[in-house]
């Protein structure tokens, strides 16, 4: 073999040694970025949530005058006994509106 031949080889090989690493480079740091984008739209959505949690709570507190309301700094609640008793003021207040619906008949 000649000696140009044997050098394009192994320039071409060392090419695509080179390349490879930047590929992989490149990757790692878009995935990286993709990593921390998704990180912070979480952290975004989670604060937005608590603001709007917190928000409610002071205005059912303002218009109910009481804070009944769980904050988000309060306690976990139970969400199965908060939609029980939800479901039974529900049905109250259809046995309310059935007995006002037959009294005006």
């Amino acid at each position: 073999m000649s000696k140009p031949t044997v050098n394009s080889f192994f320039v071409g090989r060392a090419l695509a040694e080179g390349l490879y690493e930047q590929l992989g480079n490149s990757l790692t740091n878009a995935l990286s970025e993709l990593g921390k984008f998704e990180a912070e739209q979480k952290e975004n959505l989670r604060q937005f949530t608590q603001q709007v949690m917190e928000r409610a709570a002071q205005e059912v507190a303002t218009v109910v005058g009481d804070s009944s309301f769980p904050a988000s700094n309060s306690e976990p609640v139970d969400l199965q006994a908060t939609i029980d008793e939800l479901r039974a003021e529900v049905a109250e207040l259809r046995s309310e509106l059935q007995k006002y619906r037959n009294r005006t008949v």
